[in-house]
């Protein structure tokens, strides 16, 4: 029977992608090498592990929209479910490497692309979490199919920079709120009758207004 286990060998922003996404260079090895998989239907959810990180006080400034205060993070501080992603792996004998793709998202209702957003250089340590079957032959040349073992997983640890480069390639020097109908046209009546040309006209009146009122 497949021992299967898993090892992320890099990652990178994905080209040609018609949405945003990062690709995982995920190597995936069996045991008995000699055996011959057919192919792997593979599920995968991706965890941040938040806690596993230090943080600057500038982050942690920015982590109150997920986390609360810094002084409650040892209640509140906990990993985040960044994606739930699947994969048809083609078959292998021995190992094989897949690009993973994991999309990405720059709606800020969601809690990873705040804590993304978040942070300022280094790392985000993921726990990936496997599951699936796989369909290999027996040694007798029959067809057969395997669940993935409950506790297969892998760590990595994703440069920030390659979440920003994903995000720039799509989005360059934007970001997007999602605001409810009425609060949108609360905001277009706005801007059409204070006679701005843009919304980041509106929105940086709006902002301006409230500094000079809290001077």
């Amino acid at each position: 029977m497949p021992e299967l286990s898993f090892q992320v060998r890099g990652a990178e922003a994905v080209s040609d992608a018609a949405l945003p996404a990062i690709a995982l260079q995920l190597e995936i090895s069996n045991q008995p090498a000699d055996e011959s998989i057919q192919t792997v239907v593979l599920r995968c959810q991706i965890q941040i592990e938040a806690p596993r990180r230090q943080y600057g006080e500038l982050e942690k400034q920015k982590l109150r929209d997920i986390f609360a205060e810094p002084e409650r993070w040892r209640q509140t501080l906990r990993p985040i479910t960044w994606a739930n992603v699947a994969a048809a792996v083609p078959g292998f004998t021995g190992t094989t490497t897949v690009a993973l793709q994991v999309p990405c998202t720059f709606d800020f209702n969601v809690s990873s692309t705040k804590y993304f957003h978040a942070l300022d250089s280094g790392d985000v340590p993921l726990t990936l979490l496997f599951s699936g079957t796989v369909f290999y032959y027996s040694a007798e040349g029959r067809l057969q199919a395997a669940p993935i073992s409950w506790n297969s997983e892998a760590r990595f640890r994703l440069p920030v920079r390659v979440w920003r480069e994903c995000l720039d390639r799509f989005y360059p020097n934007v970001a997007w709120l999602c605001l409810r109908r009425d609060v949108f046209e609360r905001l277009y009546d706005f801007k059409v009758g204070a006679g701005l040309g843009t919304f980041d006209d509106a929105i940086e009146s709006i902002l301006e207004a409230r500094a000079e009122a809290g001077r």
